[in-house]
């Protein structure tokens, strides 16, 4: 039985069993998970109910099929110990979340809020200053799909572009490329800083007072990887002092950001609600690589898509 917490429209329910008329799918709820889990032998989530109690509940389970690609906070172990594939969607939010960057980077040089603050007051201020990112620097940390398309569309302005990342191996776009442990010696140098780090032991607060002193007062730093790579206080007192010009924050440790959240009052701060990974072309994307991994399970051969290390998590 193959089954699905995710959901699915009707079209793509139908669109799945047209082309394997011979499996069983069943398409969840929440109310009957726990009870449908234990029949199942592969399981299609979105990753945030792959818990330790479900997977212990799973007494046929063969694979996880994650159609999104964080899966931090499943339990590894359990899954390594029983022996089950484990396979998620990484890849299919780079072009999205590649344009999201590139966008607000261009909002922020160009002025965006002030110019529709001054459309709603009606006022015509030719003195707003603009700024080009083409010709820039920018740092990267992680250089995978995500990383790499913004590389990609970094390199259209021109840009110098840095990786960092858990191996240091060169990757395309990536004019120059270190490892984690060579982070504080890059940042004096650029103006740019993406961060679409996963979320692991070795970059849960990778972002803090130190790293935000060593870059130069003009740079933007961006992140839409994971929240917790940031430690708030130590960012907002950078924007504060104007160590740093701008933040653009796309995920936190806490979600949703409570409406007291100091960032809310900051206008060298802006927020987005976890949504730079949002597309029409989500779904599509994501069963794409779902249906080749099942046609190879289906198989009994070949090789998976997108297998996790459930010793590295990701």
């Amino acid at each position: 039985m193959i089954l699905f917490s995710a959901k699915l429209s009707e079209e793509y329910q139908e669109k799945l069993k047209h082309q394997f008329p011979k499996q069983q799918f069943v398409f969840s709820n929440a109310d009957a998970l726990k009870n449908d889990i234990r029949e199942a032998e592969v399981f299609v989530t979105y990753g945030d109910d792959v818990r330790t109690e479900l997977v212990r509940e799973a007494a046929n389970l063969k694979w996880i099929a994650s159609l999104s690609a964080g899966v931090e906070g499943s339990p590894f172990q359990l899954i390594e110990e029983k022996g089950i594939l484990f396979t998620n969607a990484r890849g299919i939010h780079k072009i999205q979340m590649a344009e999201y960057a590139i966008s607000m980077l261009l909002q922020i040089y160009r002025r965006s809020k002030v110019l529709a603050e001054n459309e709603r007051n009606h006022t015509w201020d030719k003195a707003v200053r603009m700024q080009e990112i083409t010709g820039k620097t920018m740092l990267i940390a992680g250089t995978g799909a995500i990383g790499g398309e913004v590389a990609r569309l970094a390199k259209a302005f021109r840009m110098k572009t840095i990786g960092i990342s858990r191996s240091g191996r060169k990757v395309t776009c990536f004019d120059e490329n270190y490892t984690l442990d060579d982070l504080d010696k890059i940042l004096p140098s650029v103006d740019f800083v993406v961060s679409v780090l996963p979320s692991t032991a070795e970059t849960k607060g990778i972002f803090a007072n130190k790293q935000f002193k060593a870059l130069p007062n003009h740079a933007v730093f961006l992140n839409m990887g994971r929240g917790d790579a940031v430690i708030d206080a130590d960012l907002l007192q950078a924007i504060q002092e104007k160590k740093l010009a701008h933040a653009v924050l796309d995920v936190f440790n806490e979600e949703p950001l409570p409406a007291n959240h100091a960032f809310w009052q900051e206008e060298r701060i802006t927020i987005t609600p976890h949504i730079a990974a949002m597309s029409p072309n989500y779904v599509p994307r994501a069963l794409e690589i779902f249906i080749a991994n099942l046609e190879t399970y289906l198989a009994g051969e070949g090789e998976y898509i997108n297998v996790i290390d459930p010793k590295r998590g990701y």
